[in-house]
């Protein structure tokens, strides 16, 4: 299994990146996929993820500013961030979960977190003032 990101970069506050997670070596929609963050001294926290089905999932300090898609052709799930602040600065993540995501937001990104299968090595988004 294979998970690429890229797109991260730097951006000042209100920009936008659109991050890139290219998948390999697994059946793309036997999976749910997403991302997670992890700032300096900061705990891991849940972002996004998107199902084989297409619903999706977003913590509630990014709705309305990120959006999560995946093309199941080209294997690769993006997240276009909008509106970018500076507590979006992280590295972020692409990670794939076999188990079904469903319910509230909170609840499936949490279920998303606690069961991850593989990940990738990150792409680091800077965000300045």
């Amino acid at each position: 299994v294979q998970l690429v990101e890229s797109g991260g970069g730097s951006v000042q506050a209100g920009g936008s990146l659109r991050l890139s997670c290219v998948a390999s070596g697994f059946r793309f929609t036997d999976y749910a996929i997403g991302w997670f963050r992890q700032a300096p001294g900061k705990e891991r926290e849940a972002v996004s993820a998107i199902t084989p089905t297409g619903e999706t999932f977003y913590i509630d300090s990014v709705k309305g500013r990120f959006s999560i898609t995946s093309d199941n052709v080209q294997s690769t799930v993006y997240l276009q961030m909008d509106s970018l602040k500076l507590e979006d600065a992280a590295n972020y993540y692409c990670a794939i979960t076999q188990k079904i995501l469903a319910g509230s937001d909170r609840y499936a990104l949490r279920v998303f977190m606690s069961a991850m299968n593989y990940w990738g090595k990150g792409t680091l988004v800077t965000v300045s003032s």
